[in-house]
């Protein structure tokens, strides 16, 4: 049995039903529970929770072009950063003159002697404008790139180093001071999304309600996608490329297609990653967090979706305790983690749960025909 038919259609929708009851439970034991209480939730776990739902929609980004279509990406983390950039680009218009320098230029730009903001900065002060460049931007650059990989028919390993190569030119080129984008220390100190506080309660809630529901809207398109005609070829290009191009399909634009999706849910996770966390830098484009979300879906289990975000709650779980508890270990622990998973789990541990399940079914059908 295959880890993916763990979960019918009553059980993918009792999964979103449950995403939606958090979504909703959280901010009610946040504010309307007193502090000290036992029921009371932490604006640190809101906050630690809402980064992880961020987290859980680069991961189902991640897992539709690899748990499906057999592509091994190595730099969606430049996505999830250029989507953050595009929308901190707005948050930093918005500051106005509440800078240390209250000019209407960024505190950085003041700072290199900046007289007037680049080009492409033009239009960032509008929301919707930003909304847009969220998309757009990781878009057009997954089209491209893809586009040229893949009529190269570049796969495998190869397509793996080049996305890497792709996110560590990205990140050299935003660690120049002279490219408009914060250098080193990139984005941060947020003041008002929409003229409204970035810290207030009211807007701290709406941006996790919204990545809430957003998870829950990216979980059941990517159902809908993988259970659709479109995701039979897919997996059937991830199986057998060569026997569907056989068949009268042409893999290039399925790949493009699911690729620059990918790419676009990846900047959307990063544009509601930015304002909850506070901050965008380069670093989010370093190799080793593209590496990161492979290991989320890998552990979760890929090419089944839910096991994307089980992956993303379970190792960035671990994470947060183990960086505070053994911050020194926890890189030796991530690797432990993928190793052991490799080794004894590689169907992840929703293929775990798959596995045993089946066991049990088989113990029960033994039990009842002994019994007849």
């Amino acid at each position: 049995m295959r880890s993916g038919n763990l979960f019918n259609n009553r059980g993918w929708a009792g999964i979103a039903a449950a995403l939606v009851l958090i979504v909703i439970l959280a901010p009610l034991f946040n504010l309307a529970v007193p502090e000290g209480t036992a029921l009371h939730m932490s604006d640190y776990t809101v906050a630690l929770l809402g980064k992880i739902m961020c987290y859980a929609i680069l991961a189902l980004a991640m897992d539709l072009i690899w748990g499906y279509t057999g592509i091994l990406s190595l730099g969606h983390g430049v996505f999830f950063a250029l989507g953050g950039y595009a929308f901190g680009m707005y948050l930093m218009r918005q500051i106005g003159l509440d800078g240390v320098y209250h000019s209407e230029l960024p505190d950085f730009m003041v700072f290199l002697d900046w007289k007037a903001y680049p080009w492409y900065w033009k239009f960032t002060d509008h929301f919707w404008y930003a909304a847009l460049l969220v998309v757009l931007v990781p878009g057009v650059l997954a089209f491209v790139f893809g586009y040229f990989a893949f009529r190269s028919r570049i796969k495998g390993v190869y397509f793996s180093i080049i996305t890497q190569a792709l996110t560590f030119a990205f990140m050299l080129l935003f660690f120049r001071n002279d490219t408009g984008f914060g250098g080193n220390n990139g984005f941060t100190d947020f003041k008002r999304i929409l003229d409204i506080p970035v810290q207030t309660s009211e807007m701290r809630m709406s941006l996790f309600v919204i990545t809430g529901l957003v998870l829950v809207g990216t979980l059941l398109l990517g159902r809908y996608l993988v259970t659709s005609k479109f995701g039979r070829v897919l997996t059937a290009i991830r199986d057998a490329e060569s026997r569907v191009m056989f068949s009268g399909y042409d893999p290039l634009w399925y790949k493009l297609s699911i690729w620059t999706l990918s790419a676009m849910l990846a900047g959307i996770a990063g544009a509601l990653y930015v304002p909850q966390v506070g901050i965008i830098n380069p670093g989010e484009m370093s190799p080793a967090n593209s590496i990161e979300i492979a290991i989320w879906v890998a552990v979760g289990g890929r090419g089944t979706l839910v096991g994307a975000i089980l992956g993303a709650f379970l190792v960035n779980g671990a994470k947060s305790w183990f960086t505070v508890a053994f911050p020194e270990y926890w890189l030796f622990f991530l690797g432990a983690i993928f190793i052991a998973v490799t080794l004894f789990l590689p169907q992840g541990v929703i293929g775990a749960i798959a596995q045993i399940r089946e066991m049990l079914q088989k113990k029960h059908a033994n039990a009842a025909k002994a019994a007849a």
